[in-house]
């Protein structure tokens, strides 16, 4: 017998037990008319089995109830046990979904907007691809390398939704097969893009990582997600994602170098997930590559950190003050209120 809320499956073998109980006769005995297992009655009688036609025309001989009658005692008991089934689900999905931004995503018109918890919960359903949000945690993407700030509960949830929609809107991209080495000797052809705007880098950077078999993908941020990208496969092609948390040119390219890291050195396959080791990794690979080490140490010992050295800096570094003075920023060097003026701001959506 199977109970939620408002459903109550009682399996036929309730009413033979009942028809034994009356007749004084033991399972034993039983199994013996019907020429059946003594272990089948059992499990028939506690739902386990089906009650098949064969069944139902052996229990009219030996019980004197017509076949019909047991059918549909059966066919009654497996469509409750499907509706008390999927009741207990919706009600455990239900907890789940309290947990997803859904206002939020809704603004973002990824899911419907909706007050009711069993909308919500099909909505989500939908959009994640499931039949039940329980099975999400079996999901996962696998080897998913992630940017962020700090990482807490609500960040995983956060986190699902994103990188779900992730892939969704990769589907539209086209790609070549994946090529890592390929991708390795394009990391100078990317970084060659830092002093272009958005309207000239975002085709060419897209079609750079689209030969190599990656989609670039850009996403609103979520808060309390806590996230400036994400890369992950997905089938034949590699999932790279940004938020446009901030849009600042400096946390845009210092994001991709960092994503760009993980699928180099394999992160992306890595069933273990993110580690502080790998994070500063890839940390320090995106800030080398958007800046010289060495360039960079000769410019911090020179002290200098004028409007005007810092625009020759990059001049001479080919890339853009904004990005040397988030560097500085970052590592305060210099008051974050310091230079603004020389950081540019983007505004990037997916084409």
């Amino acid at each position: 017998m199977l109970c939620s809320k408002n459903i109550i499956a009682i399996p036929p073998g309730m009413t033979i037990r009942e028809q034994l109980e009356d007749r004084k006769m033991s399972q034993k005995e039983f199994a013996l008319r019907m020429s059946m297992t003594e272990k089948h009655i059992s499990q028939l009688i506690n739902g386990k089995v089906e009650l098949t036609h064969d069944v139902a025309v052996r229990l009219e001989t030996v019980l004197g109830l017509p076949s019909s009658f047991w059918n549909k005692l059966e066919m009654l008991y497996r469509d409750q046990e499907i509706r008390a089934k999927q009741e207990l689900e919706l009600e455990q999905d239900g907890e789940l979904a309290r947990k997803f931004p859904y206002r939020e995503i809704a603004a973002l018109e990824w899911v419907p907007k909706t007050r009711k918890i069993e909308e919500k919960v099909k909505n989500l359903r939908k959009f994640f691809e499931v039949a039940n949000l329980g099975v999400l945690d079996e999901l996962c993407v696998p080897g998913i390398a992630f940017r962020t700030l700090g990482a807490n509960l609500t960040s995983d949830y956060a986190l699902a939704v994103w990188s779900q929609k992730a892939r969704i809107v990769a589907r539209k991209g086209a790609s070549g097969p994946i090529d890592i080495r390929r991708l390795r000797n394009r990391v100078q052809n990317i970084r060659d893009l830092l002093v272009e705007t958005p309207d000239y880098f975002y085709p060419k950077l897209k079609e750079l990582l689209s030969e190599c078999g990656v989609v670039l993908v850009f996403l609103p941020h979520i808060e309390g997600s806590f996230l400036h990208g994400a890369s992950f496969v997905d089938g034949k092609h590699i999932v790279l994602g940004l938020t446009v948390r901030g849009k600042d040119a400096d946390k845009f390219w210092f994001s991709l170098f960092h994503e760009l890291y993980h699928i180099f050195e394999g992160h992306i396959y890595d069933m273990s997930g993110e580690s502080e080791e790998k994070e500063f990794m890839a940390d320090q690979f995106a800030a080398d590559t958007l800046i010289s080490p060495e360039e960079y140490q000769k410019f911090v010992v020179c002290n200098d950190m004028s409007k005007e050295a810092i625009v020759a800096f990059a001049q001479e570094v080919n890339t853009t003050p904004g990005i040397i003075v988030g560097r500085l920023q970052k590592e305060k060097k210099i008051p974050y209120n310091w230079h603004i003026e020389l950081k540019r701001r983007y505004e990037i959506q997916n084409k």
